[in-house]
C-alpha cells in the first residue's frame, strides 16, 4: 500500500486580504500565543469531533485558508460524502474517489473504501490478476466483512494524498491535505486501524505498511487533530473525552479546538443583569433576555473547554444565521480561524 518517502517541508504566504474578519459585532475567543495558521505547515490535518458540530463547515473554512495562502490543498471526504464540495464550489456533483478542483488552489476528494481498494490492488498486483480480484463479488464480500478494513484503506489513501511522491498516476503532490473525519467513535477508529492492522498481522507488508502510516498519524510534526465542538454542555463533554482516547490509542494531542456556533455577545454584563431584573413584558425584552443568557452559557463553556483542554489553542466561530453556507461565508470563517 505504501513505501517510506521524503516529507518535504510547507512553506506560508502571507495571508490574502480578504480574510480578515469583517463583524463588528464579534470578538474571537481564546486567541492565543499559538496562532492557527501554524497549522498549515502540518502535511496533514484531521479535523474530528462529535457529530452535528460543523466539522465539515470547520475543514471547508480552513481549505479555502490554506489555498488563499498560496498552499496547494485538497479536503477529503469519507464515505462517499461531498458536504464539503457543495460548500466550496455551490453544487456537489456525485463524484466519488475523483481528486477535483473547487476553487484557485482548493480541491476535494470524496473516498469511498471500495474504489480505495481497487487502486490498492493496481498499485500492488499485476494488472491481471488486480483486474480479476477488483471485479470478484466473492472478494469484495470478504473484503467488506473484514472488520477494520474499510477504515484502514481510507486512511491509506489520506496517507497517499499526503506524499511528496504520490503512488497514484499522474497526480500531483498537494501542500496540505485536510481530512474531514467522521464522528469521535468512527473517526477514532479509522485514525487507530493502520497500528491495529500491523499488531495483527505482526511481519509481512500489512505490517511494514500499517507501520508507516501509523507513524505519520502519531506524529504532530506531520499530522495535527483539530477537534470541533459547539459551546454546548455534551459537545464539550465528548470533545475533552475524545482528548483522553487520542492520547491513550494514538499517542496524540489536539492541534487546536474549534467552537462552533458561538452567539455574539451583544450585552455587558451590567446589562445582561439588568434584562434579568426587568419584568418580561414584550417580546422583545424575551427576545434580548434569552440571547443574553445563551450567549453567557457558551461563554461559560468554552471557559470549561479551556480548562480541560490545558495549553490547547481554542479557537471560535460565530453563529452566522444562514440556512446554507457558501463561499463568502466560508471566506469570513477562513479569516476568523487563521489569524
Amino acid at each position: 500500500m505504501v513505501s517510506v518517502r521524503r516529507t518535504c517541508r510547507r512553506c506560508i504566504g502571507p495571508l490574502a486580504d480578504d480574510l480578515s474578519p469583517s463583524s463588528p459585532t464579534w470578538t474571537p475567543i481564546g486567541s492565543g500565543a499559538h496562532p492557527m495558521r501554524d497549522l498549515l505547515s502540518k502535511p496533514l490535518l484531521v479535523v474530528t469531533g462529535k457529530g452535528g458540530v460543523g466539522k465539515s463547515t470547520v475543514a471547508a473554512a480552513l481549505g479555502v485558508a490554506a489555498a488563499a495562502r498560496g498552499l496547494r490543498t485538497i479536503v477529503a471526504e469519507v464515505s462517499a460524502r461531498d458536504d464539503v464540495s457543495r460548500a466550496l464550489a455551490g453544487t456537489g456533483d456525485g463524484s466519488v474517489f475523483v481528486e477535483r478542483s473547487v476553487g484557485s488552489g482548493l480541491h476535494h476528494i470524496s473516498i469511498d473504501p471500495e474504489s480505495a481498494l481497487e487502486e490498492y490492488l493496481r498499485d500492488q498486483l499485476p494488472r491481471g490478476v488486480s483486474d480479476v480480484l477488483a471485479s470478484s463479488r466473492m472478494f469484495s464480500y470478504l473484503a467488506a466483512a473484514t472488520p477494520g478494513l474499510s477504515e484502514l484503506l481510507t486512511v491509506g489513501k489520506v496517507w497517499e494524498l499526503a506524499q511528496p511522491d504520490r503512488r497514484t498516476p499522474g497526480a500531483h503532490p498537494y501542500d496540505l491535505v485536510i481530512l474531514d473525519a467522521p464522528a469521535t467513535g468512527h473517526g477514532v477508529a479509522i485514525l487507530t486501524a493502520p497500528q491495529t492492522f500491523a499488531d495483527a498481522a505482526r511481519m509481512g507488508p500489512v505490517a511494514r505498511q500499517g507501520g508507516i502510516i501509523h507513524a505519520m498519524l502519531a506524529d504532530p510534526d506531520r499530522t495535527a487533530v483539530v477537534a470541533v465542538a459547539t459551546p454546548e454542555e455534551m459537545p464539550v463533554n465528548e470533545t475533552l473525552a475524545l482528548q483522553r482516547v487520542l492520547a491513550a490509542e494514538l499517542g496524540q494531542r489536539f492541534a487546536a479546538v474549534v467552537v462552533n456556533g458561538v452567539l455574539p455577545k451583544r450585552f455587558s454584563r451590567a446589562e445582561a443583569d439588568a434584562l434579568d431584573r426587568v419584568v418580561p413584558g414584550s417580546r422583545a425584552v424575551r427576545a434580548a433576555r434569552a440571547e443574553a443568557r445563551r450567549s453567557r452559557a457558551h461563554r461559560a463553556q468554552i471557559a470549561r473547554l479551556r480548562r480541560g483542554v490545558g495549553g490547547v489553542e481554542v479557537r471560535s466561530l460565530p453563529q452566522l444565521f444562514e440556512s446554507e453556507l457558501g463561499p463568502e461565508q466560508l471566506r469570513r470563517l477562513a479569516g476568523e480561524l487563521v489569524t
